[in-house]
């Protein structure tokens, strides 16, 4: 009796108005994340789940179902991680420490791959590199009587060049972050004491910079190793398999408990991997660079190699981002791949059904599935990108206000928690909770609200990161006066943290919106007839061969995304205008 009374009281306590707005947001974010993984778990331990785990590991199918696919995808991580550093690490000195003209045009140059679509660049590379191998269209430089080896058009080499040209500004963000940090009187102090440069480079600069690198290491090691959509479209004609590719496939073909399997070592080596970087950055010895003095920026002056420089690095920009759209533009306007800067149709645009061009298929804003699926993608990514800001910003409100309680720490590990899941893995996992139905909650495979649901757990982290982002700068003392006044909680929420934050919410909203209408690693398993989206629609056109279907669908994708970029900051200054007053 005394412990019932005991545990009676736990709960009284537990549900008091303080901790109880905590308790239901753990559970939230559990339901979000953590039961889909206890799912794949307890799926993978069934005697089908345990076969499974001895077919993967330890059996003749092992080398082509584990260890080729996850060698592949750790070279194919290291690459493109040591590629990402050396370029942006590159541009961000350019911009940061030198004397470089126009480094402001050069900065924003260097943060604009990122926003392309990972699928938009291996789409330009096959619309120019792509060789008769499988036959259907070849691409330009094949169509033109240049002979393209297989090593070039498909494989390793040409998905790392794509991975490294869509993460490397990542790398730059980082890297460029932490350099302007590196005081100008410590590298002015150890010039005057006689040091070299190279000195200056590795005693003063790179310790300073190592956690950047590190972290940017890390990030674009556990991008490459996730990424899905580039080794599928580069690698699967030579049979170039990731752990990716790999899950997808057997997801597909039925083979449900190895795909899991996969899944959760995939999760693993991630999780790992961002560990280990968190370690290492956490263990090493801190360097106070800023301090309460002003600071400013030593530039070094480059002399001849100011021009060349800069030549080089409008070059590198231009290659990774211009020239990409404008070849999928070009392929979405030629009749031919062969001649794709001459005879231009809008016929896979607007073209109608039943001509010569295409096999006879219409263009695709008159194809009624086409425009189906952009209205689709348009509303999973409002949808989105308002069910992810709203738990998010409750998220990230409770986090500020309960911080250093057991609830509060609880709810900030979870939160970021999908950052060590990659997409494809959740969308596994997903599709092992939801995937058949469990007592009164029906089978949600092929669903939009499956899509939503698995896109705000993938996404939460983003928008978590940018409501504390925003709620540390708001004074508790504003809500605790509202709250004396009677004010209950959501009234405070919406009349006094909404307004104040609505500007870090709106950015975190679009970066939400982006990445999910782009995004084909989550929906590549997620998606069906019923919820056909662009990103997959590309997908599999581009692996029929019909590129200049593909190529303008992805030009879709970068105008809807260019579009909401703008409506978003013209809502910004309109909302509150009074703080650029």
């Amino acid at each position: 009796m005394t412990e019932l009374i005991r545990q009676r009281g736990s709960v009284a306590r537990l549900l008091q108005s303080r901790n109880l707005v905590p308790f239901i947001m753990v559970c939230i974010t559990a339901v979000l994340v953590i039961f889909p993984l206890l799912r794949i778990v307890q799926i993978s331990l069934t005697p089908d789940g345990l076969a499974a785990w001895a077919d993967v590991t330890n059996s003749r199918l092992s080398p082509n179902l584990l260890w080729k696919p996850i060698t592949t995808t750790m070279i194919l991580g290291a690459c493109v991680a040591t590629g990402c550093l050396l370029l942006g690490g590159f541009l961000a000195w350019l911009v940061v420490l030198t004397d470089v003209p126009f480094r402001r045009f050069l900065g924003i140059l260097s943060t604009l791959p990122f926003m392309i679509p990972s699928f938009a660049a291996a789409l330009a590379w096959g619309t120019l590199f792509r060789n008769d191998r499988l036959g259907g269209q070849p691409g330009y430089f094949t169509a033109n009587g240049v002979t393209i080896p297989d090593w070039l058009a498909w494989g390793l080499l040409p998905t790392l060049v794509v991975l490294v040209a869509h993460y490397y500004s990542l790398a730059y963000t980082m890297i460029a972050a932490a350099l302007s940090s590196v005081s100008a009187d410590l590298v002015e102090s150890a010039e005057m004491a006689g040091a070299k440069k190279s000195l200056i480079l590795f005693g003063i600069i790179l310790p300073v910079v190592t956690p950047a690198l590190v972290a940017g290491g890390m990030l674009t090691f556990a991008g490459a190793v996730s990424n899905f959509a580039a080794p599928a479209l580069l690698g699967a004609p030579v049979r170039m398999q990731t752990l990716s590719t790999r899950i997808y496939g057997m997801v597909q073909t039925g083979n449900i408990e190895r795909g899991y399997v996969l899944a959760l070592i995939l999760i693993l080596a991630a999780a790992a991997l961002l560990f280990f970087s968190d370690r290492l950055v956490s263990g090493r010895k801190a360097f106070t660079t800023v301090t309460g003095k002003g600071a400013r920026t030593k530039r070094f002056a480059l002399g001849f190699w100011r021009w060349p420089l800069f030549v080089a690095a409008v070059a590198l920009g231009m290659m990774t981002t211009v020239i990409p759209v404008l070849v999928l533009f070009a392929s979405s306007m030629a009749e031919q791949s062969g001649s794709l800067f001459s005879n231009w149709t809008l016929h896979f645009w607007t073209g109608p059904a039943g001509t010569d061009l295409a096999q006879g298929q219409a263009g695709i804003f008159r194809d009624p599935i086409l425009l189906g699926s952009i209205m689709t993608t348009i509303r999973l990514g409002l949808s989105v990108a308002g069910t992810t800001m709203l738990v998010g910003l409750v998220i990230a409100h409770t986090i500020v206000r309960y911080k250093g309680t057991f609830l509060g720490n609880t709810l900030s590990q979870l939160a970021f928690l999908p950052l060590f899941i990659p997409s494809i893995a959740m969308a596994a996992a997903y599709i092992a909770m939801y995937g058949t139905s469990m007592g009164r909650i029906p089978a949600l495979y092929g669903t939009f609200t499956l899509l939503v649901l698995a896109a705000t757990a993938n996404l939460m982290p983003y928008a978590v990161q940018s409501g504390r982002a925003v709620l540390s700068q708001i004074s508790s003392d504003i809500e605790e006066s509202a709250r004396m006044t009677g004010a209950g909680p959501i009234r405070r929420m919406t009349e006094i943290v909404l307004p104040l934050a609505v500007r870090g919410i709106l950015a975190g909203g679009i970066l939400v919106f982006i990445k999910i209408v782009r995004d084909l690693s989550l929906v590549v398993l997620l998606f069906s007839s019923t919820t056909p989206v662009l990103s997959m629609m590309a997908f599999n056109y581009a692996g029929l061969g019909f590129m200049q279907f593909a190529n303008a669908i992805t030009l879709v994708i970068l105008v809807i995304c260019l579009m909401a970029s703008a409506l978003v900051y013209l809502m910004q200054n309109k909302i509150q205008g009074w703080k650029s007053a």
